[in-house]
């Protein structure tokens, strides 16, 4: 061989095979873990080799559980997307921004007929109750109530809705859209009972700012549940309902009772109409007192001094002098007299809502009492008849009996009434007033003797009233005048007035009214009037009385008496 021959190639070396199991780890295991890599140009040992291939399933199942808790994740994301986003939350303030036009419902004229129905309408919540995947909502409109449910629903309501739902403040104002549908029981907590709401889109107008002074079942708790020995709820005084009388005002009595105040001067309105009576307004800033016996608000007027009108009684004396023959007053909202009596009773405010009437009289002064008595039992009938709802639901918190009156109503002359008092065991002097106390024990006595709670008792001494009032012709100690009583107190006073000018003068200088500082009003008898009388009535003792409610404040929205000039 030459020297310069090229020396033979060696052959080269090849590993052996690998076993068929023992597979070269993947690409993305082998990323995942570089120590699991034998070191580069050694032979692996058969251990290692089986080293490799469980660091290689390890590293499989911990890429297929981050691929499964990736997914999950996604899947998580996707649940929390809120499907139903719009249809719950708080409104943006209304600026009058829209007028839709679609109808809103009430839930006091759903039936039977609006299963399946969808309806929208505006609650108060009176409250809420959350449950798993569910809120019950007690939702309330005025005297009616309703159940609402908000329950999870695929592609309908979300869980995020369900949750929200059971956040919103008592008595929030809310607007619902859902759908009727019977519930399994009939539901004993709400006025609707035969009918719940499956709310689909519920949004709230108004919400509470801070807390609420009492709670509202509290308020709407019926008065002897508290008289019981093991009593223990919290009483809402009088005092307190006052002072936070807005809130007061929503429980369901009292929706009642200022609907049934409303309805006595409507039914007042319509039957004086019917009867040929027309609607005045006087003023009620006047130069003089119009009554005797009342103390009276004095108010700076200009460079003088005025008085608050205590009563329509002049000016309507002086319409009837005017030809109006039949005349009667409430004015807008009610008119409001006021008298300045430091009186703190049940039945006595300084500033309370009159209806008055006056009319030509042609022979006799019971002309007068005919149309009073006529009008009275036509409201007592319109209440009976058209507010029978109301009156049970003030009945459910305030217990009476019901109110008794006659087709044809008890008229007691004044030496009557005295001597159903002394059968009663209680004598009084002939020509004084009746005290309180005596009223009410005339109004027991009657009830028991005649069955009624409504009577009228008439020709009441002339020293116990105004000098207006006509003496009765044959015994100048009484008076053409009467009261009307219920349940045992006055609500009315009425009586024929003088309507001789002379007359007048002479019983204004005896009961002690300078006839110079009533001028305009004698002038008015001057020039001519027809013989006429009246009567007026407290609307809210007769609202007081005929509910039972035992305080005339009960019965006014805003009362006013010598320690109350708020709300």
């Amino acid at each position: 061989m030459s020297d310069n021959a090229p020396p033979a190639a060696k052959p080269e070396e090849t590993a052996p095979a690998a076993p068929a199991e023992a597979t070269a780890p993947t690409v993305e295991a082998t990323a995942e873990s570089s120590s699991a890599q034998p070191e580069e140009g050694k032979v692996p040992s058969k251990n290692e080799l089986k080293r490799l291939a469980k660091q290689a399933e390890k590293d499989k199942k911990a890429a297929e559980k981050a691929a499964k808790q990736a997914e999950l994740k996604a899947a998580q994301a996707a649940a929390d997307v809120d499907f139903a986003a719009q249809n719950y939350g708080a409104l943006p303030l209304n600026q009058s921004q829209e007028r839709t036009g679609r109808e809103r419902i009430q839930i006091a004229n759903l039936t039977d007929a609006d299963v399946g129905k969808t309806v929208l309408f505006r609650a108060r919540v009176q409250t809420s109750r959350p449950q798993s995947k569910m809120v019950f909502l007690h939702l309330r409109q005025r005297l009616d109530s309703i159940q609402a449910l908000v329950l999870q629903q695929a592609e309908l309501v979300s869980k995020q809705m369900v949750k929200w739902a059971g956040t919103i403040v008592d008595e929030s104002i809310v607007l619902v859209e859902g759908v009727c549908q019977t519930p399994v029981e009939p539901i004993k907590s709400t006025t609707v009972s035969n009918i719940e709401i499956l709310v689909r889109k519920i949004h709230v107008i108004a919400t509470v700012d801070g807390r609420l002074p009492f709670s509202f079942d509290d308020a709407s708790r019926p008065e002897d549940m508290y008289e019981k020995e093991d009593a223990q709820f919290n009483k809402v005084l009088l005092d307190t309902r006052l002072n936070n009388r807005v809130f007061d005002l929503r429980t369901p009595t009292n929706q009642a009772i200022f609907t049934i105040q409303a309805a006595v001067t409507r039914l007042f309105r319509e039957h004086l109409e019917s009867q040929g009576f027309i609607d005045i307004h006087s003023p009620k800033l006047q130069g003089a007192a119009t009554e005797s016996g009342a103390s009276v608000f004095k108010v700076s007027y200009f460079k003088g001094e005025a008085f608050l009108a205590q009563s329509p009684q002049l000016a309507k004396q002086m319409a009837i002098a005017a030809d109006f023959e039949r005349v009667y007053e409430i004015g807008p909202g009610a008119d409001p007299f006021f008298r300045a009596e430091n009186s703190f009773t049940h039945r006595h405010m300084t500033e309370f809502t009159g209806l008055d009437l006056e009319m030509v009289i042609e022979e006799h002064y019971h002309e007068v009492v005919d149309v009073l008595d006529s009008m009275l039992l036509n409201i007592f009938r319109g209440l009976e008849t058209q507010y029978a709802k109301e009156v049970e639901t003030v009945s459910k918190q305030f217990p009476c009996e019901p109110f008794k009156f006659l087709d044809k109503t008890l008229r007691l002359g004044w030496k009557e009434g005295l001597a159903i008092l002394k059968e009663g065991g209680v004598e009084l002097p002939e020509f004084e007033d009746l005290s309180t106390e005596h009223e009410k024990l005339l109004g027991k006595l009657v009830r028991e003797k005649h069955g009624t709670d409504y009577y009228i008792l008439d020709k009441f001494p002339s020293a116990v009233r105004p000098f207006y009032t006509m003496p009765d012709a044959t015994d100048p100690n009484y008076s053409n005048s009467y009261d009307f009583f219920m349940r045992g107190e006055e609500i009315l006073s009425g009586a024929q007035r003088i309507h001789d000018p002379t007359f007048l003068t002479k019983r204004m200088q005896e009961c002690g009214v300078d006839p110079a500082s009533m001028k305009g009003y004698l002038d008015a008898f001057k020039v001519g009037a027809p013989p006429h009388g009246g009567g007026g009535i407290g609307l809210e003792r007769v609202v007081m009385l005929y509910l039972k409610l035992g305080n005339i404040r009960r019965a006014s929205m805003f009362p006013r008496d010598p320690r109350r000039l708020e709300p």
